[in-house]
């Protein structure tokens, strides 16, 4: 797929407190969310859910206990200039919606350096409006991630100061809770100094969605993958090539009642076929061969088509080496084209 000059993705660079960040992540967003508003079914079905009252639960635990992405929030609220409440239900939506329009495919290859790759899948209305988004708020760590716009950053792909990567795939289980809102907690994640904080985090507060994580530390030998619901905490470290898509698929989370769309069950079972075909391939090569992969005409893994089933695009794919002392890593927003950005040691591209 080829993408025109307007639909590339683009690096922006911001600082300052919480609610310093949040506005100028709102402002990079404003026009294009102010836009999907007018016209979009995913916000009309988060309208007509305003009154479910897990949300001021949701409200009232993020202001407690994560007091500075409440303040990020409030500053996203006020840069893209609409109202708080409007501004904390679109983060809810996947907590509040099973399906609500966010996939993504991952693929999991352990070794030395660990490799991830992954396809980052959204509502197509946001090609050409998203960005990677350098992000240094006071009391944090530093860390470089995908960004929609009108969203928190952390739900996507990243990686940090603290040499953490993080990459989220979206699930889809029946039954939520009234917790920290999905969205939130993998924002904190990017805040972790290590693998067992995050862990630790993501255990300590009650829980309102469903994601699946994977985790990796420069320096640190494992390799984790993360599937997280109201009712359940699943860690599995990574011993061999794995592929994950929209579902769960753990052995003590996989039996919970869930929507797996025709996308999801597809994009799993081509993805793990690719892995058994390509067991000798360089990794990078490897998972990018499978994140392009587009094979099947009606539900490819690198998702094209502006009347997509789930009514998901991939944005942009990336590929993470997790050494013993650094992560490099590309981000494409193409498929078989050059990288767009390249993060050889850092946060900060050097050349795109």
């Amino acid at each position: 797929m080829l993408h025109d000059a307007g639909r590339r993705l683009s690096f922006i660079d911001v600082a300052g407190s919480p609610h310093d960040v949040g506005a100028a992540l709102g402002r990079f967003g404003r026009t294009a969310l102010n836009d999907h508003f007018q016209t979009s079914a995913a916000w009309r079905e988060l309208n007509a859910r305003r009154a479910d009252p897990r949300i001021g639960t949701m409200a009232t635990i993020v202001r407690e206990r994560f007091p500075r992405y409440w303040a990020e929030l409030q500053g996203l609220a006020a840069g893209l200039e609409l109202a708080f409440d409007d501004v904390f239900l679109w983060n809810c939506r996947g907590d509040i919606w099973a399906m609500a329009p966010d996939g993504c495919t991952t693929v999991q290859l352990p070794g030395s350096p660990h490799v991830i790759g992954h396809n980052e899948d959204g509502d197509p209305d946001f090609a050409g409006h998203c960005a990677l988004a350098h992000v240094a708020a006071e009391g944090g760590n530093q860390f470089t991630a995908f960004v929609y716009p009108g969203s928190l950053p952390g739900h996507t792909f990243a990686a940090t100061s603290a040499g953490l990567v993080q990459t989220v795939n979206n699930t889809r289980p029946l039954a939520g809770g009234a917790g920290a809102p999905r969205m939130v907690l993998a924002r904190a994640v990017l805040d972790a100094p290590d693998l067992d904080a995050a862990l630790a985090l993501l255990e300590s507060v009650p829980r309102a969605g469903a994601f699946h994580l994977t985790l990796g530390q420069a320096g640190d030998a494992r390799l984790l993958s993360v599937e997280f619901t109201a009712q359940a905490l699943s860690v599995d470290r990574v011993e061999a090539a794995r592929v994950h898509s929209n579902h769960l698929i753990h052995a003590d989370t996989g039996r919970m009642s869930q929507i797996v769309t025709g996308s999801s069950g597809v994009r799993q079972r081509r993805g793990e076929a690719l892995l058994e075909q390509t067991p000798q391939s360089e990794p990078q090569r490897r998972a990018l061969g499978i994140l392009w992969d587009a094979a099947d005409p009606e539900l490819p893994i690198y998702r094209t088509d502006p009347a997509d089933s789930d009514v998901e695009n991939t944005m942009a794919s990336a590929v993470f080496r997790i050494g013993a002392d650094k992560v490099e890593w590309a981000v494409y927003d193409a498929a078989h084209e050059a990288a767009r950005f390249d993060m050889r040691d850092g946060l900060v591209p050097v050349a795109g």
